[in-house]
């Protein structure tokens, strides 16, 4: 019950892109990077897919396994279960991240009014609701989303009359050691954070072969649309602007004025981040239910969502006090936590992997 759900390998690159655009879609590296943020978004997608490549590698030669089961053969039962609950603490905790981040951002310019608890709620009874119906349906939804949000996506163009090409200049005005902690950062949301694809791939994709080249895909397609929000900002927004915004994309999209007819379309944006976001959720709760389930040696992952789904909701409201604790997890505390469970544990498999394949 817990391994006969099979996607297709359009399907799992739908769901890699989604999840690789996430929260990028608003956040935007020139509060850090100013001018040169662009740079920084190329310098990521070089590192992150060297990245990619070592988790499709330790995930490979495992082809029938998802992450967890990978752990336990590699590390024998009782080490293989502490190692495996240490690496869905990533996915679990970030669960719970993307709730606070949509309940905040939602209080913040939608809905000023509603208790973000509500908003807690709601979210994860959607999120609860996708992955209790299974993987296989969820993908076939997220296959009917990234149409909607390609159409949306297009939208954005209509800025264009807005750009002013000298923002952009100078470039490297302050040398390459600016761009360092932005392009680290945005590497553990490209590259790291994705090794929690790892519970579907290979194993519940139908053409595990090709669905390597998908994985690829999907990150470079996730990418771009991060280099094209992030060199739009730049043009729109000039770097002061950009870093005294918690949402400067958002603030870009306001400032869409077609003959004073198409304009405040900033919903579009809106409606955009939530169809990610949303995506990324769901993948991240399924990854924890399903590895829980198989940590605890149950038959079905189901009968855990509901009581994880109300844990999620509980540690959403207590994650984070305040905005500026938010942003030091996000540039501090988080990036660590990421490049230890998807950089250096993928390495260390991979190397016991080959190092007991050798012994062979």
């Amino acid at each position: 019950m817990l391994n006969n759900e099979k996607i297709s390998v359009r399907q799992f690159r739908v769901l890699v892109t989604f999840f690789t655009i996430g929260t990028i879609i608003l956040y935007s590296p020139a509060s850090e990077a100013k001018q040169d943020a662009w740079i920084a978004v190329i310098f990521s997608a070089g590192l992150g897919l060297l990245v990619i490549w070592l988790l499709t590698t330790i995930a490979l030669l495992f082809p029938t396994m998802n992450f967890v089961q990978i752990i336990e053969t590699l590390f024998g039962k009782w080490l293989g279960k502490a190692i495996s609950l240490f690496f869905l603490s990533l996915p679990f905790v970030a669960t719970a991240e993307l709730l606070y981040y949509s309940g905040n951002f939602l209080t913040t310019h939608l809905m000023p009014d509603t208790p973000v608890e509500v908003l807690y709620i709601l979210t994860a009874i959607i999120v609860v609701m996708a992955v209790r119906h299974g993987l296989e349906t969820f993908s076939r939804t997220a296959e009917l989303l990234f149409i909607a949000f390609m159409i949306l996506f297009l939208l954005l163009l209509f800025i264009s009359p807005q750009i002013k090409f000298e923002n952009i200049q100078p470039v490297l005005e302050d040398g390459i050691k600016p761009l360092l902690h932005p392009t680290i950062r945005l590497v553990a949301i490209f590259a790291f954070n994705p090794v929690t694809l790892l519970m579907i791939f290979p194993s519940a994709v139908n053409q595990p072969k090709k669905a390597q080249k998908s994985f690829f895909i999907g990150i470079l397609m996730g990418i771009s649309v991060a280099f094209i929000t992030t060199i739009l900002s730049i043009l729109v927004l000039d770097p002061s602007q950009i870093e005294r915004r918690l949402y400067p994309n958002y603030a870009m999209v306001k400032m869409i004025n077609v003959g004073d007819f198409l304009q405040r379309i900033e919903a579009v944006i809106a409606t955009i981040w939530m169809i990610t976001i949303y995506c990324k959720t769901v993948l991240y709760f399924y990854a924890s239910c399903l590895g829980i389930a198989q940590v605890l040696n149950l038959k079905d992952y189901r009968p855990l969502t509901l009581p994880l789904g109300m844990i999620m909701v509980t540690f959403a409201s207590m994650l984070f006090p305040n905005v500026v604790e938010q942003r030091y997890w996000d540039s501090e505390i988080g990036f660590v936590f990421s490049l230890v469970v998807g950089g250096f544990l993928p390495l260390f498999m991979l190397g016991v992997a080959v190092f007991r394949k050798k012994r062979t």
